[in-house]
């Protein structure tokens, strides 16, 4: 499917950076190499990671390079004669740019992509989807382990290093994102952190974490309450759940992304909250949190079997709280499939 895509843009190669889409491309999970998606393709890596690149790569040459692997790569495009080359435009520096030109010379042209793998990965394969599944399977029992640790007077921070304490405990590589968890008048803040700040004795609380496991990520976003919730809270709170359902709803093989945006924006507007949800609707998740589709107003992507994406819409009132819900979604060949475990219903810790 890559070489498709490269011959669509008259390319002979792409020099592969980004080390998730090398993951992709050809096993390797190191945090240093090069691949050279060619007719005859070489991964270039390091002294540090012959044992492991000759372990994990497939189906791609593996080349250790003395003088860097940017460089080696470049010296293999002279080798293989290749005229027309393709860098990730979103990844490479402008250092590396400079120096990949000058060891190219006059005779390589580099052509600038953006999103070429990105585009593949998007639609998971039914080994991806598994892994995802076991993501979002870890991730959702590590929820009501978290509840018990939310009492007024605990600092977020302990909080989120209980839940990251227990994620690795249970097996996770590491956690998808910095866990955010936002108390009081911060549930306000979309991406409020974990801060040492105390949970206070009542209001709100946004939980959004997600762990990695097998390489793929997880996501999903909870808000509870400590104490009983007033009736203005509860609101709002219900406002956000039917707009969540109705984004999930709006999730089919062949709609837009924006149309899912719209479905869950339209809720909060009817409910006069629409100026409170000040992000995007979702987003694709796989090898990195954030990944294509992204579900935006003005964003027109086609909805296939195979993504996996978030719906999240939120509505945040500044200087009293905010309220977030997130789900992962597998779109299928029918509809949608609902991958998070976890109830919605509003939960009153007392």
């Amino acid at each position: 499917m890559l070489h498709d895509e490269l011959e669509a843009h008259k390319v002979d190669a792409l020099i592969v950076t980004h080390l998730p889409n090398v993951r992709y491309l050809c096993g390797f999970t190191g945090s240093a190499g090069v691949l050279l998606a060619a007719p005859r393709p070489v991964f270039f890596t390091d002294g540090r990671y012959a044992e492991q690149a000759a372990a994990q790569v497939e189906g791609v040459r593996v080349s250790i390079a003395k003088g860097g692997a940017l460089a080696a790569a470049a010296a293999g495009c002279i080798k293989m004669h290749l005229r027309r080359v393709a860098i990730e435009a979103d990844y490479l520096t402008v250092t590396q740019l400079t120096a990949l030109r000058q060891a190219l010379g006059k005779g390589v042209k580099l052509v600038p992509l953006s999103g070429i793998v990105e585009e593949l990965r998007a639609i998971k394969d039914a080994e991806e989807i598994e892994l995802i599944r076991n993501a979002v399977e870890l991730s959702s029992r590590l929820f009501r382990p978290l509840l018990r640790t939310l009492r007024p007077g605990v600092a977020e921070s302990d909080a989120a290093a209980r839940l990251e304490f227990l994620a690795r405990k249970a097996g996770a590589e590491s956690m998808s994102f910095e866990t955010i968890i936002a108390s009081g008048i911060r549930s306000a803040l979309p991406h409020g952190v974990a801060s040492p700040a105390l949970l206070p004795s009542e209001g709100f609380v946004v939980l959004d974490y997600g762990i990695v496991l097998g390489g793929y990520c997880s996501d999903m976003t909870r808000t509870v309450h400590l104490g009983s919730a007033p009736a203005k809270a509860r609101d709002l709170y219900a406002a956000v759940l039917e707009s969540q359902l109705a984004g999930i709803s709006a999730v089919h093989p062949g709609g837009t992304t924006g149309e899912v945006d719209r479905a869950a924006r339209q809720v909060l507007k009817r409910a006069k909250l629409d100026r409170f949800f000040t992000h995007s609707t979702g987003h694709g998740v796989g090898l990195e949190i954030h990944e294509t589709p992204r579900l935006a107003a003005k964003n027109q992507a086609v909805l296939m079997p195979g993504m996996v994406v978030t719906i999240e819409p939120g509505a945040y009132l500044p200087g009293e709280y905010g309220v977030r819900i997130e789900d992962m979604l597998l779109v299928t060949e029918t509809g949608y499939e609902v991958l998070t475990p976890v109830g919605k219903g509003l939960v009153e810790l007392n």
